[in-house]
């Protein structure tokens, strides 16, 4: 059962200074600008805008079109960050679905921070999204690297258990939702980017309650949020139980609860001099 997720910003943003911070970590690898801009920028998957408009103030003077799937999420992008920019730019934001989305216009830069792992054969789209690029163009995203981890483990062997595997099965992502770093890239190179691919693990130290929980309230959770909530008692339920898994994995100490997250970089340019390989370019078998 595939379920689409309804999104909540504001309890998405209640974490917002320990997610933005690989954001910034990929925008420090940002190459300059290429030869001839266009002054176009897409945010693939933007969320509520506030990683947009942080991209805009990086790349001053540029049209930075946010993109995203969630009516919710877009509303507040709209609401808190659209309109022009004091280097001479703008910021809007357009419904769109990377599942799908194509460049219509050629681009300096396409950004995706932490939301490819929701598309399936996302590497796929590399190619188009490359060929979408002005010579010397990157394309740059971020994913999590920590679908072994507890946070995600727990939830589905919960899941899968019989009392819920009639409503839930099927609706958790698995390992393979992203590549490993080495495969990135490959698929990459392959595709005759110059391409640099890396890995960080973060320990962020959550304050309060429960606060692992709390961050997947806004993130992993929510497809089983969605999938329950014609019947809260239900969400109730299943959240409880997998915040007492959640408190044994990450004990709460005097200081706060660490949340070790992994996440892998990719930063991919397409070459100023077009010198990409002529072969067939569609995903090889076995990458």
């Amino acid at each position: 059962m595939t379920v689409r997720p309804t999104w909540d910003p504001a309890q998405y943003l209640r974490h917002a200074d320990h997610r933005s911070r690989p954001f910034g970590e990929l925008l420090a690898r940002l190459p300059e600008p290429p030869p001839r801009p266009t002054g176009r920028i897409a945010d693939l998957g933007c969320g509520p805008g506030h990683l947009t408009a942080l991209l805009a103030a990086h790349r001053p003077g540029s049209r930075v079109t946010g993109l995203d799937n969630s009516p919710e999420m877009l509303a507040r992008a709209r609401r808190d960050h659209a309109g022009p920019t004091g280097s001479g730019g703008r910021v809007d934001f357009a419904l769109a679905d990377a599942r799908t989305w194509t460049p219509q216009e050629p681009y300096d830069l396409i950004v995706s921070n932490a939301a490819l792992q929701w598309v399936p054969g996302h590497a796929d789209a590399f190619a188009g999204w490359l060929d979408g690029l002005t010579p010397g163009g990157v394309l740059a995203f971020q994913v999590p690297g920590n679908f072994d981890a507890p946070s995600h483990t727990l939830m589905r062997d919960l899941a899968a258990e019989p009392r819920w595997r009639d409503r839930l099965g099927g609706v958790l992502r698995h390992a393979d939702a992203v590549l490993e770093p080495a495969a990135y890239l490959d698929r990459l190179t392959s595709l005759g980017a110059e391409a640099d691919v890396w890995e960080t693990t973060y320990l962020h130290l959550l304050p309060g309650e429960d606060p692992v929980l709390d961050w997947l309230k806004g993130t992993g959770l929510r497809p089983v949020l969605t999938a329950l909530a014609d019947d809260p008692a239900a969400a109730d339920t299943f959240t409880r139980e997998y915040r007492d898994l959640l408190r044994t994995a990450y004990p709460r100490t005097g200081h706060g609860t660490v949340f070790p997250f992994r996440r892998i970089f990719a930063v991919a340019r397409r070459p100023a001099a077009e010198r990409r390989p002529t072969a067939d370019r569609r995903r090889r078998p076995g990458s």
